[in-house]
């Protein structure tokens, strides 16, 4: 790497991670791919209102763009932490570059019509949903742990300095050669970013487990998400607040043609003013964290937000209209990028990608939804009272801090431990044996029973996240000093996975109940095959013995 290039690199900036060659190339390519993105959506969005003058029909192109991600993301992201994270990356990129050249074939051939721009539209979404959750949660293996928040950030700037310019560059392109001259170059725009994949030397590391079939491993992300309190506030925070202000991107198109009388240049220049704020919201993530944290920023930013898109819905001026695409692209980047964040940062690697994808599934489900409800407004009402009442609803977002606060976490708690002892195993069985009961007993004082059933709560939570099932406690009558923990697991193989997904906090939330018990720590523990009819063998008796009965031959 350049001596310069490093100089201006230095440890704890915000170009840090952009030392690691690696990240820096995959990090450069994107940007590229990212203006054939913004460049297809202007075209797309301004050919569609050149087919249609439904409003509904033109804010659905910002639904069919994002719909895939939803409900895509999560196959894509099991995909993503079962196999290898590069190849995945680079399968969802040819899927995206293949459709994107068929509709630009079909573009040159005048044969587009308002739903197959909706279909293409989606299709090319697929490829990018399972391109992502693959990408974001390989950024971890390419920088350092403390590189990572700037590195989250420095991938939201990729998309957002192409945003500043792509849409602007779009118009243009729409203006001077047409929308099929548009989707020629998104389709060639993701071919530097499928060779960046494709030279990164990744050292895949072997599990000594095989891997979960992936219908299992989107349960399995589903139930970590679920029942991990960061991820959980973080899922239902995102969702609201882009299908509050999805109105923005959603109807770019139409505030510039009928508020501002402007033309495809105008719709350009207000989507770039967007990008441009969210360059420059991107820029001031690591200060907004370190200054507010995560909740008083997101309050913070929810409120200008919102403010900007009443201003939007208002202005009949160029001027101010793009001032409030700035502040709210700022605001709404800002946001995302550390909701992300805490994403990243409070899922462990092993199921980093399933996280990721479920908030992008949740962050553009309220995008696409958002889209179709506020284009419904538009066709009741008007645009702008679409707008404004987006507007009211993201200032009402605060109230949610009462009771679904944002937490502030480290990578820290994240880190995985090895668990020292292996099962003894006497019985022939094998990974699909089951279903396994696992049984703990503590031994506490009874005394002060309450401070131990409150630890333990923390360690059911830890269970049920890493793959346990109907956990329960429960104390014994006649010695109360006896408790006895007991959760399931559907196979033997997925308590062997279990045993491979704790985390420094796992390690924590369980040493803290140990340290209530007599011993200070775990008396027994028992793991029970329930129906343990694989593990034994038996045969018909011979017609000579003229029994009915059945021989037991052992195990």
């Amino acid at each position: 790497m350049p001596v310069r290039r490093a100089s201006l690199m230095s440890e704890g900036s915000a170009l840090a991670p952009l030392r690691e060659p690696t990240f820096f190339w995959i990090w450069s390519a994107s940007i590229l791919s990212n203006f054939g993105q913004l460049i297809l959506g202007v075209g797309v969005a301004w050919e569609m209102t050149r087919l249609t003058s439904v409003p509904g029909m033109v804010a659905l192109v910002q639904t069919a763009m994002m719909l895939p991600l939803m409900l895509v993301a999560l196959p894509a992201g099991a995909f993503a932490d079962t196999f290898d994270r590069k190849k995945v990356a680079i399968l969802g990129l040819c899927i995206a570059a293949f459709f994107g050249t068929i509709l630009s074939v079909l573009a040159f051939l005048q044969l587009t019509t308002p739903w197959m721009l909706l279909i293409f539209c989606s299709l090319i979404g697929t490829g990018v949903a399972l391109y992502n959750p693959a990408w974001q949660s390989s950024i971890g293996e390419q920088v350092t742990p403390q590189d990572l928040p700037a590195a989250i950030a420095l991938n939201t700037i990729s998309y957002n300095v192409a945003r500043s310019f792509g849409p602007a560059i779009g118009g243009l392109i729409v203006v001077a050669a047409g929308a099929q001259v548009a989707f020629a170059v998104n389709a060639l725009a993701y071919l530097p970013l499928i060779l960046a994949f494709i030279l990164w030397k990744r050292i895949q590391i072997p599990s000594r487990l095989p891997p979960e079939r992936i219908s299992r491993a989107m349960v399995s992300g589903v139930r970590y998400a679920f029942h991990s309190h960061p991820i959980r506030t973080v899922l239902l925070r995102s969702f609201l607040f882009t299908f509050a202000g999805a109105t923005a991107t959603a109807m770019a198109p139409l505030i510039a043609k009928d508020l501002l009388d402007g033309t495809a240049s105008t719709f350009g220049i207000l989507l770039g003013a967007g990008g441009f704020g969210a360059v420059t919201g991107a820029l001031l993530i690591n200060t907004f964290r370190s200054h507010f944290g995560t909740e008083q920023a997101c309050f913070m930013l929810a409120m200008l937000a919102g403010v900007s898109l009443i201003g939007v819905g208002v202005s009949r001026s160029l001027p101010l209209t793009c001032l409030g695409m700035y502040l709210a692209g700022g605001a709404t980047m800002l946001t995302i990028s550390l909701l992300n964040i805490t994403v990243q940062l409070s899922a462990p690697r092993w199921v980093t990608a399933r996280a990721l994808s479920i908030f992008t599934s949740l962050l553009t489900g309220g995008v696409a939804i958002g889209s179709w409800f506020w284009g419904e407004v538009a066709n009741h009402w008007s645009i702008d009272i679409a707008i404004i009442a987006s507007g009211v609803l993201m200032l009402a977002l605060p109230l949610l801090s009462r009771f679904l606060r944002l937490p502030e976490v480290t990578v820290a708690g994240v880190e995985a431990v090895n668990v020292q002892h292996e099962p003894a195993v006497e019985l022939a069985i094998t990974m699909r044996s089951g279903p396994v009961v696992i049984e703990i007993e503590y031994h506490v004082e009874p005394e002060d029973p309450r401070a131990f059933y409150t630890a333990m709560q923390e360690v059911r939570k830890v269970r049920l996240r890493n793959g346990g099932f109907n956990w329960s406690i429960s104390r014994d009558i006649g010695d109360p000093s006896l408790w006895i923990e007991q959760f399931h697991f559907p196979t033997w193989g997925d308590y062997l996975r279990m045993r491979d997904r704790y985390t420094q906090a796992d390690k924590e939330a369980q040493a803290a109940a140990n340290l209530l018990t007599i011993e200070g720590e775990i008396v027994g523990i028992r793991r029970r095959l329930e129906r343990p009819f694989g593990s034994v063998r038996w045969k018909a008796t011979t017609p000579d013995t003229q029994q009915d009965s059945m021989t037991y031959l052992g195990p």
